[in-house]
């Protein structure tokens, strides 16, 4: 199943975008379904429009190429090896990869390698958690974990945040978090999250950093996050002032009596591609 269905075409060298989709759940802790989060995208994918009216552009056209699955599940070490693996691939091959997970442990691979790509580099990372737990249930590669050990390849600027263990908080930089609360009174905060950010920027979306009234079909749903247009146009000034080198997509847990998440998620990435490259 490719992103986009029979639209979207391309074969994988006539094109610079590579969708890399990767079904882990195994680390999830509370209500499970991240690994059926990429199938449930691509299958709500063909239901967009390819012409973004806000960009006037058609992105599918610089090639959007899916590729096979990344299925790990011996442990979360090998699952990260293995995105990290393929991620670097693609970075020496010069193409845009875009992960889809799966949940949040995914990212760590990822982002490790863009970190060992990109100098003057950072992460941007949109979530409802704040995810530094230096483990959790036996694992460092927790889910619950994915920030605390991406700290330790990059600088990381955090947005949406309203849950976090007291233990986290010894590991929270107080300048580069940005409070959902905080962000609903003052939106000028936007502006400051993306001061802080390094000239090459990776995004790692969480999807519940939406609310859970928009986007209900997460792991951990967390009420007061920011609607579809607040978040977006956030990140359409991050791509205006920063360089987006890629991004991940994960904590879908798709469910079967509601597809609208399942668009939503396949619209973000859709949306974010066209501000990106227009």
């Amino acid at each position: 199943m490719n992103f986009g269905g029979a639209e979207i075409i391309y074969d994988y060298a006539g094109s610079d975008i590579i969708i890399v989709p990767v079904p882990y759940g195994e680390t999830s802790t509370w209500m499970k379904g991240a690994d059926k989060g990429p199938d449930a995208i691509m299958e709500a994918s063909p239901n967009l429009e390819f012409y973004d009216v806000e960009t006037e552009t058609q992105v599918h056209l610089k090639g959007i190429h899916t590729i096979n699955p990344i299925v790990e599940e011996s442990s979360p070490e090998s699952l990260v090896n293995a995105v990290y693996d393929k991620t670097l691939q693609l970075l020496r091959e010069k193409k845009f990869p875009v992960i889809v997970g799966g949940n949040h442990t995914v990212s760590i691979g990822s982002i490790k390698a863009f970190s060992e790509r990109y100098k003057n580099f950072s992460v941007l990372q949109l979530d409802a958690h704040s995810d530094l737990r230096q483990d959790y249930e036996g694992s460092r590669f927790n889910h619950a974990c994915a920030m605390a050990r991406v700290r330790e390849f990059a600088p990381l600027v955090q947005v949406g945040i309203r849950s976090m263990w007291v233990e986290e908080l010894p590991f929270v930089k107080k300048k580069r978090i940005f409070y959902a609360h905080e962000l609903y009174y003052d939106k000028k905060l936007y502006k400051k999250a993306v001061e802080m950010l390094s000239r090459n920027v990776y995004i790692t979306i969480d999807l519940d950093v939406f609310d859970p009234s928009l986007m209900p079909s997460t792991g951990t749903p967390e009420p007061g996050g920011p609607d579809y247009y607040e978040l977006m146009h956030f990140l359409r000034d991050v791509a205006k002032k920063r360089n987006i080198v890629g991004f991940d997509v994960v904590e879908l847990c798709p469910s079967p009596n509601n597809k609208t998440p399942d668009f939503v998620a396949a619209k973000v990435i859709y949306q974010l591609l066209s501000y990106i490259f227009s």
